[in-house]
């Protein structure tokens, strides 16, 4: 993991609808509002690409929203491999999501990788995937990535 203050990060959920666009987001409201966002790049993408080219979950959106946070002009993507040069870290909501990146990863690789609660928080809890869920699921996803936020904008 690279030491030095991070300038980019890159959120990756399994389709890049629900978690990640919300991670993106609320991140980017996070550096915002401590006056860190000057020359940071944020995205987000998903290690399938079954939603490519498509907004996030309406779901996402609207939770968002409720937080004054617009996703909704967000774009889904599949991880490339030039994410893994352009990139200070790659940051996987779940433990499966990490795998995938791992096993994505080429030999010239400069990105941190890793799951985005154990590198923000120090703590190795996943972000569930809110999909299947209820909008209550999605407030929680919220929640947990606004904490998550906070403690990855220390290393910005």
């Amino acid at each position: 993991m690279k030491t030095h203050p991070l300038r980019s990060v890159l959120f990756v959920c399994l389709g890049n609808i629900c978690r990640s666009p919300l991670a993106e987001g609320v991140f980017r409201s996070v550096l915002a509002s401590e006056g860190k966002d000057q020359g940071v790049h944020i995205d987000s993408a998903g290690t399938n690409g079954y939603h490519t080219g498509e907004a996030p979950d309406d779901r996402s959106i609207l939770v968002a929203r409720q937080h004054g946070i617009d996703i909704s002009g967000q774009r889904c993507r599949q991880l490339k491999v030039e994410d893994f040069v352009s990139f200070d870290m790659i940051l996987g909501m779940d433990r499966a999501n990490v795998a995938a990146i791992l096993a994505r990863r080429p030999a010239n690789a400069t990105a941190g990788t890793g799951l985005f609660s154990d590198i923000a928080l120090g703590e190795a809890s996943q972000i569930p995937d809110p999909y299947y869920g209820e909008e209550a699921d999605f407030e929680r996803v919220y929640r947990m990535v606004l904490k998550a936020s906070r403690g990855l904008s220390k290393r910005f």
